[in-house]
């Protein structure tokens, strides 16, 4: 075969003398033997490339790292005189099928998903009115109750933007200064933080919602997910050798369960508040960093969760699964926490983002019954009009055949929150000792005497790795302002004492 040359009077050299600027030499003179050549009329191999750069979509910012599974909610007790909610309102044994995923907040798709971390809970039924979508995590609670700070928040638990390396002197520097999280940094920094099982934790909506029933009466309501396989965490020790060993361990751990029959099992409880003892209550009722006391508010069990289906394509059915908070069917709505209030448009903004603007025609996200006046925008499948023929008008016509909203069942104006009284309209961003009380609880009535002694240890050993002594004095200070000897045994790990006196939000 001869020789091809060919001359390529374009090629980029870069000059030492003028670094960081580049110049077209045309002096190089290639020799090439060609044997085969590939030319653009191979279709097939441009389209095998051509899609496979385009096989990934963005990345959940939040909640990358995760995997989930298919089952059902099942009603177990007449709750229709709280709620006109489906599946509820359909009685006693009534199944809607759901999706269900688990997931850790800060990590990369990549990263082991034992790390100490929250764990997402996430939870979407498919009822006869629509999706219900739950966006829970593994706490009752969350380190902030502004929503202004959730963005600056993740950033401080992501990459540093100079090193992109995780910063455990960033992520204490946002915890100190910013100490209503403290509630939450507790649970993290016990066993509680790092899982041993998704099966083997509690969900929690955390955010308080309200429940209508067909009178227009309504409640506050919070929910919580109960395992029934039992609770149980990693070590600080066994955690770091499943990251190294096995960085799916949880992912695996649940589809090996569901595989061989031991389906996953939560029962479902919710705890209820009048809108009179809201206005009573002592702590505002949409603070998401506290808690209401089940001795006070005692749980009622309502229903149970299965899973029993593995996904069989995880991007087509874990991936492409989106939620937000905001899907709710009549006779569940959402209260005036900010942030789940700021919730709302995010998580469906988010998924505008990532899957695109008709996200509800992929069937994992598809409700039981499409009915809406959206036809165009990238990736209309399905004739344009959900389940109305696709000439359907696309605005509420009278005509070809009719189309119009359905009547709300209540008049939201009915069930707003109360506008008098501080509790529950006023959300206290100033920190006070108040932030400390459940903290306290937490630490001496709550945890076990190991749970202590873990969160001792994980504590200094995190704080042992923050470089600015400043941080860790303040982070020392706020553990001090929660227990006196949690702050002493803390301040003895790491060299240093509280500082008195101490402020404590006062």
């Amino acid at each position: 075969m001869e020789e091809d040359t060919q001359y390529h009077p374009r090629m980029i050299t870069r000059e030492p003398e003028r670094e960081g600027r580049c110049y077209f030499r045309s002096v190089y003179k290639l020799k090439i033997k060609s044997e085969t050549k590939v030319v653009q009329q191979d279709f097939h191999l441009i389209d095998l490339l051509s899609h496979f750069v385009r096989e990934r979509i963005p990345e959940r910012v939040v909640h990358a790292k995760g995997s989930g599974a298919h089952g059902y909610f099942e009603v177990t007790r007449d709750i229709s005189n709280i709620t006109m909610a489906a599946p509820f309102s359909e009685g006693v044994g009534t199944k809607v099928p759901l999706t269900m995923r688990f997931s850790t907040v800060a990590g990369e798709s990549g990263t082991p998903d034992t790390n100490r971390d929250p764990r997402g809970f996430a939870i979407k039924m498919r009822t006869s009115m629509g999706i219900w979508d739950w966006v829970f995590n593994n706490t009752p609670v969350f380190f902030l109750r502004d929503p202004t700070k959730f963005p600056l928040f993740i950033h401080s638990q992501k990459r540093d933007p100079q090193t992109n390396l995780r910063s455990p002197t960033i992520q204490w520097d946002y915890w100190s200064q910013n100490q209503e999280s403290v509630y939450q940094v507790m649970i993290l920094f016990s066993n509680r933080g790092t899982p041993r099982s998704w099966a083997q934790m509690h969900g929690w909506s955390g955010h308080t919602y309200k429940l209508v029933a067909k009178d227009g009466s309504w409640h506050y309501v919070k929910i919580k997910v109960i395992s029934q396989q039992g609770i149980d965490n990693l070590t600080a020790e066994e955690a770091l050798q499943l990251a190294a060993s096995n960085p799916d361990h949880n992912t695996q751990d649940l589809r090996d369960r569901i595989a061989a029959g031991n389906f996953p099992t939560w029962h479902v409880a919710i705890q209820t508040m009048t809108p009179e003892e809201g206005q009573k209550y002592k702590y505002d009722v949409n603070d998401l960093t506290k808690v209401w006391p089940e001795d006070e508010f005692p749980l009622v069990e309502v229903g149970k969760i299965v899973l029993n289906k593995n996904p069989e394509n995880w991007f087509a059915e874990i991936e492409q699964l989106s939620f937000s908070p905001g899907n709710m069917p009549p006779g569940a709505e959402p209260s005036n926490d900010p942030v789940l209030q700021s919730r709302l448009f995010a998580y469906s903004d988010t998924v505008r983002h990532r899957l695109g603007p008709n996200h509800l025609e992929i069937p994992i996200n598809c409700p039981l019954a499409v009915h809406n006046f959206q036809r165009a925008g990238w990736m209309r499948v399905d004739g344009g009009a959900g389940t109305l023929p696709p000439s359907a008008p696309n605005y509420p016509s009278s005509f070809q055949p009719p189309v119009s909203f359905p009547q709300r069942p209540y008049n939201l104006s009915q069930i707003a929150d109360p506008i008098v009284g501080p509790a529950t309209v006023l959300s206290s961003y100033q920190l006070s000792r108040m932030d400390f009380e459940q903290p306290n609880d937490l630490y001496n009535k709550e945890f076990t005497e190991v749970e202590r002694q873990s969160l001792v240890a994980n504590v200094i050993t995190a704080l042992n790795s923050v470089t600015v002594q400043q941080v860790q004095q303040r982070s020392l200070n706020m553990f001090a302002c929660v227990d006196t000897n949690l702050g002493n045994a803390i301040g003895k790990g790491i060299g240093l004492q509280p500082s008195s006196p101490l402020t404590c939000g006062a």
